[in-house]
């Protein structure tokens, strides 16, 4: 019985790109849906931060909204009240919020 379930069928040559298309098709499917734009994010990310100067109004991770005093290498300095600064880690900021409208 075994040895009739292994069998080819008579006249058909196995193709093996034709067993590995569907794996073929899920690891592109994966790059288009996931990997990519994951990439297209952490890009913007980066550009974000690199480009962070005195006076941008931003948000931490924390939820924290400051205004950036002064900006080092891998550390910017925000203030959250008036005379009342922090040390806020580059990567500890998550947009910018100089086109948002302030509410009423």
């Amino acid at each position: 019985m075994y040895n009739l379930l292994m069998m080819q069928p008579q006249g058909q040559d196995a193709n093996p790109l034709m067993s590995f298309l569907p794996l073929l098709l899920i690891v592109v499917v994966f790059y288009f849906f996931m990997i990519r734009p994951q990439m297209k994010r952490q890009k913007e990310v980066r550009k974000f931060r690199e480009s962070l100067a005195k006076g941008d109004k931003v948000v931490t991770t924390g939820g924290i909204y400051g205004r950036i005093v002064e900006v080092k290498e891998t550390y910017i300095v925000l203030e959250i009240a008036r005379d009342v600064q922090i040390k806020v880690d580059k990567n500890g900021i998550v947009k910018d919020m100089t086109d948002v409208a302030p509410q009423k």
